[in-house]
């Protein structure tokens, strides 16, 4: 690199040192600096240093000076602080539609993000469940593909896997093509979902990125939301969502619940914290609200069994009737 290169590059060369080898119990002293520069083929002098950290402070880099535990600079704010990537960290590796190779790639690149020693502290505190991982490595770029399709109003066509087991009682997974016009993705229940309409129905569906292979956009518009959703103007994804569980469709009515006081946390956990407080007693509270009417609602209600009371509709009260008929003649044989 030519002296004069060298000069133009500096000021990058050390923020690129301060943010990689840098943070508050490794300050880099005027001098540990000219002499990492020097061996980039940088030429420095201390005096210089200094005017280039309060230029680089001017612009907007926030770099500190501290003479604890030694005199030198230290990056304190970047891109990510630690706890920030320790939090997305997490939230990559338990995500189960992430594969494992995907998974430690996202990982990588926020470990990048930090310090080389602030990297050697939490080397030891990855752990990757891979059996609890999808195995479909087409999952990430299947977002940016189904992003585009839903900005330019365009059906896809896909291969959709489902499960099944065979004669010899193996598990296998069997693709059906669909073409589908996508009106929103959303990440529910620890998956990532595709929220549109299957062209021989007249209702939404929604299915998990991770179960579809070899997604393409075609040169066919959607079919309007407002054919088959109460959405008008825009595609309102977090008020459809609040009113579904667990993804499953079904038709959208007005429950009535009376619930044990001791699981309202359990409640809001699942219908905010919005609910209408109907009726109030020491022990017991009831709310309404709009729900799809599913099998998962009735899964959930059945989880509390008797701290739960389904007030109304019919519907629901039939349903969990049958289910628990359903259970207790299983234990009748």
């Amino acid at each position: 690199m030519s002296a004069r290169n060298g000069q133009k590059l500096k000021l990058l060369y050390i923020i690129d040192i301060l943010r990689k080898y840098s943070d508050e119990e490794n300050p880099i002293s005027a001098v540990k600096l000219c002499e990492m520069l020097a061996e980039l083929g940088i030429s420095a002098e201390r005096k210089a240093i200094y005017n280039d950290i309060d230029n680089l402070t001017f612009y907007g880099y926030d770099i500190v000076h501290t003479r604890v535990p030694k005199n030198g600079y230290f990056l304190a704010s970047r891109e990510f602080e630690l706890p920030e990537i320790y939090l997305l960290s997490d939230a990559i590796r338990s995500a189960p539609f992430i594969s494992p190779k995907k998974s430690r790639e996202l990982i990588s690149k926020l470990d990048n993000m930090l310090s080389l020693n602030q990297q050697k502290k939490r080397e030891k505190g990855i752990y990757i469940n891979e059996n609890a991982k999808s195995l479909n490595e087409e999952i990430y770029y299947n977002i940016d593909t189904i992003s585009s399709a839903i900005e330019n109003r365009l059906k896809i066509t896909f291969k959709h896997g489902k499960k099944s087991l065979n004669e010899n009682r193996e598990i296998v997974t069997t693709y059906k093509d669909m073409t589908v016009s996508p009106y929103a993705l959303c990440w529910q229940d620890d998956y990532y979902y595709l929220i549109g309409n299957y062209s021989k129905y007249d209702n939404l569906i929604h299915l998990r990125l991770d179960r579809m292979k070899k997604v393409s956009v075609t040169d066919e518009n959607i079919r309007p939301f407002s054919e088959v959703s109460e959405y008008t103007e825009f595609f309102d994804t977090h008020d459809y969502t609040n009113k579904i569980f667990g993804m499953f469709g079904g038709d959208l009515q007005k429950i009535e619940l009376t619930c044990s006081k001791d699981i309202l946390e359990q409640v809001v956990d699942k219908f905010s914290d919005k609910i209408f407080i109907k009726n109030l007693t020491d022990t017991h509270f009831s709310f309404s609200a709009d729900v799809a009417i599913s099998e998962a609602l009735v899964t959930w209600i059945s989880n509390y069994a008797d701290k739960i009371t389904v007030k109304s509709p019919q519907t629901l009260i039939d349903m969990i009737t049958a289910r628990a008929e359903s259970i207790i003649k299983n234990y009748n044989h």
